[in-house]
């Protein structure tokens, strides 16, 4: 499988964050990571990208996977790996 490049905007302490980085983990990926935490002016960069406030909040090359049970569903769907290769 080709890897894509992955971007994940985050926070030390969120359980969703945790769960993102244990399941890419668990599938042996490398990833990006974006602290709001180490740099709190990325919160507007992420918000501009995606529409949206929560974290995580996840791109796999260019497609906005959107955060945890975003990525957790296409997981479960069986797109997770389709769209790394694609």
């Amino acid at each position: 499988m080709t890897e894509k490049s992955i971007v994940m905007y985050s926070r030390a302490a969120c359980p969703f964050c945790v769960a993102a980085r244990n399941m890419l983990r668990g599938k042996d990926l490398t990833w990006t990571e974006v602290s709001l935490d180490a740099e709190p002016d990325k919160r507007a960069e992420m918000i501009s990208r995606t529409g949206r406030k929560t974290v995580p909040q996840i791109f796999i090359g260019d497609f906005h996977v959107g955060g945890f049970d975003d990525l957790n569903a296409l997981e479960q769907a069986g797109d997770l790996d389709r769209i790394l290769a694609s």
